[in-house]
């Protein structure tokens, strides 16, 4: 209610002075002070305001008297009653005229006199013993209440933190759309995701350069980019089934060439909008399997574009120069793993579905696409060497045995040719691709980190599931974010804080490797020979300097982003047990 008021005053300002970041929240805070354009102080004022009523409702709770203006605004209010709770209260749709909290295109006007566009609420039906399926069962509802009001042929999917940053993008996407060459099998036209806010060197790896954007080119040249859930533009047709085998939908009005020819506050509209929204609507029908996004996975946009293409659709990236989205960033290390982990569990659910990627998707739509689409589909696996590369060298070394080629050897070349191959292959991807070295520095910890704990959890959760275990309990609550936290981030300064199970295999592997290098470094500056030492050592000490994070985080902080005491504690139990039980080993 409160955006449609100011989206009156704001869309006209932004055209009057070509802003191009539509964010009013980015705008302000980028630009604090700008005398020179008219009004400006008088529409960040307003917005201002906005952001307080809002705040004061969210911590009240509800929305009180003194904010609602008339009969038609307490007609939409009582819609929401005290008996409803997060996951159990029926449909909520609310079309009305700006004057009646939200907008009509078909008579509301902005200051300028220019048109409004439709702005519909919609809360979809959930009680207990219905299936929400997340995200996708989400996204399906608006699919099919959009279809019965507008069906319009585009639709735009995109993430609540998500916020457009150039206004031309929609006329890019109809470039695409429109041309007779591309739109007989053209699903999907997706922009890579980007972030504003990260810190100078982005500690964390969010920007994820290589899932976004250069793999992405990759799949481009193929049957076109995987779906990443957000900045993402559809052909409705796409989503009710092949190109040439379309899914005829249960009821005329939500089929794709359906034309809508009733005002979308008719009585007959505004009932069969509730009716597709109910939970119990996709009872006996191919929603979720045949049509819409896709059920089954926790990552509906991996698994959903997926589909599509197993199907014949093709996709498209399209990268223009000034970036079409941007959005916020994870600022905390629990948040960045606990994040990818459900990625992981999500993507073993595809892996090992019957459209498994290796043999349903190689023969659906070729063997590259499906070595592609593998890569990530069995992204977890990484743990398995992670894990082996972090911890057997390093106990080795600390009972003095090698295992790799000595110095003297031919296989050593060999070793560090693959070595400095792969490094330097990724490095040169990176840095081609605009990153520092400093970035790829931190994406390089930031996947050994991942490894040893989101890879690795998802990978245990995963096999409990499988054999029927409960893993009730394995993801925590994640903290609020606070002015510390973002002060933290914005200084380069990794946050732990939370006592989390993800960081005791990383916290372990720290400290086997800091002392096993420094005992064979002892040990080479006393004299003894250490040659066939040669390549743990180097193992070891890339390590060390991968959790140097880690180092400081256990002893030199007192920040409320430390690790926790008693993470350390549990951890250097453990590292005191490996060393015993490879003592018996080796």
């Amino acid at each position: 209610m409160e955006a449609a008021k100011f989206a009156r005053y704001w869309l006209p300002f932004c055209r009057e002075h070509n802003i191009m970041e539509r964010s009013p929240h980015v705008y302000f805070e980028s630009n604090s002070c700008h005398p020179s354009i008219p009004q400006f102080e008088k529409i960040k004022m307003m917005y201002e305001d906005m952001k307080m009523k809002v705040e004061h409702v969210i911590d009240k709770g509800e929305v009180t008297e003194e904010y609602i203006s008339d009969d038609q605004q307490h007609q939409a209010f009582n819609k929401w009653t005290k008996s409803f709770r997060r996951m159990d209260h029926p449909t909520v749709i609310q079309i009305m005229s700006y004057e009646q909290v939200i907008l009509d295109k078909s008579k509301d006007t902005d200051i300028s006199g220019q048109l409004m566009p439709n702005l519909i609420y919609v809360s979809r039906e959930k009680n207990k013993t219905s299936p929400h399926h997340f995200k996708a069962g989400a996204l399906n509802v608006l699919l099919r209440v959009s279809a019965v009001m507008t069906n319009a042929p585009i639709i735009l999917t995109q993430d609540c933190d998500m916020y457009s940053n150039d206004p031309q993008t929609p006329l890019r996407i109809l470039c695409y759309f429109s041309d007779p060459a591309l739109k007989s099998n053209l699903a999907f036209i997706q922009f890579p995701q980007r972030f504003h806010g990260l810190n100078r060197d982005d500690i964390y790896a969010s920007e994820y350069k290589r899932l976004f954007k250069i793999n992405s080119m990759g799949f481009d040249g193929l049957k076109g980019p995987n779906y990443v859930g957000s900045g993402c533009f559809f052909r409705r047709r796409a989503l009710f089934g092949g190109p040439s085998t379309p899914v005829p939908p249960e009821i005329p009005e939500l089929g794709p060439d359906h034309v809508v020819r009733k005002p979308i506050i008719s009585p007959e509209i505004l009932s069969l909008a509730h009716r597709v929204a109910g939970c119990n609507y996709e009872n006996q029908t191919g929603w979720g399997s045949q049509s819409g996004f896709r059920y089954g996975s926790l990552v509906e946009d991996f698994y959903t574009g997926y589909r599509l293409q197993c199907e014949g659709w093709k996709s498209l990236l399209c990268n223009p120069e000034r970036d079409a989205f941007l959005g916020d960033v994870p600022i905390t290390l629990f948040d960045v793993l606990s994040q990818c982990k459900r990625w992981c569990i999500g993507l073993f659910e595809v892996a090992f579905s019957k459209y498994n990627t290796l043999i349903f998707g190689s023969q659906s739509m070729g063997v590259l696409m499906s070595l592609a689409y593998s890569h990530y589909a069995l992204w977890p696996i990484w743990c398995i060497p992670v894990t082996f590369y972090s911890f057997l060298p390093q106990l080795a070394l600390l009972n003095q045995v090698s295992i790799f080629p000595k110095i003297t050897e031919p296989w050593f070349f060999l070793y560090v040719f693959l070595f400095l191959g792969a490094y330097g292959q990724n490095f040169l991807d990176f840095v081609l691709d605009g990153g520092t070295v400093r970035k790829w520095w931190n994406a390089q910890r930031m996947w050994m980190i991942r490894g040893l704990s989101c890879y690795l959890f998802s990978s245990i959760e995963y096999l409990l599931k499988s054999v029927g275990i409960s893993t009730h309990g394995f993801s925590l609550t994640s903290k609020v974010v606070d002015d510390e936290q973002s002060k933290r981030y914005g200084q380069g300064i990794f946050e732990f804080g939370v006592p989390s199970p993800l960081f005791v295999p990383l916290t372990v592997a720290a400290i086997i490797n800091l002392f096993s290098f420094l005992l064979v470094l002892t040990q080479s500056f006393s004299g003894k020979n250490t040659e066939g030492l040669c390549l743990q050592m180097i193992l070891t000490g890339s390590i060390v300097l991968n959790c140097l994070p880690v180092y400081g985080a256990i002893g030199l902080r007192n920040d409320a982003g430390k690790i926790p005491t008693q993470i350390t504690i549990i951890s250097t139990f453990v590292s005191v047990a490996f060393y015993y039980a490879s003592s018996l080993c080796f």
